[in-house]
């Protein structure tokens, strides 16, 4: 077993709680599924947004999934790079999980598939 980074991140059209929630719940139901864990194997969770995502929290989105309430969670601003994508909610999992690093599904959803096509699941 070995703790794994697992990337994700989506994007939203409008700085609006309901959505920013809807969007993060969704995000990190996806990485979950597509990796296969438990909240319990989750060492921790750290959430960015863009500067112009201030509408809630991410985080509560996460904890308020059932079984997840005990997470570790945090959420944090990305720099704010000139020209950089905008209404943007990146995540990184820290996870305990016997997969190979290779083997890892990083999520990303929305207008954040530009991200890193690179890491996209193979369709």
């Amino acid at each position: 077993m070995s703790v794994r980074g697992i990337r994700g991140a989506t994007t939203v059209e409008h700085d609006d709680a309901k959505e920013v929630l809807q969007a993060t719940e969704s995000l990190v139901l996806e990485m979950a599924e597509s990796n296969q864990f438990k909240p319990e194997d989750i060492v921790s969770i750290i959430v960015s947004t863009t500067v112009d995502v201030k509408a809630a929290f991410p985080a509560k989105a996460i904890r308020s999934i059932e079984g997840w309430t005990y997470v570790p969670v945090m959420c944090t601003h990305e720099i704010d790079v000139p020209g950089s994508m905008r209404k943007c909610i990146r995540v990184m999992m820290n996870v305990n999980t016997s997969k190979k690093q290779e083997e890892i599904q990083h999520i990303y959803q929305n207008n954040a598939v530009q991200l890193r096509p690179d890491l996209q699941k193979q369709q």
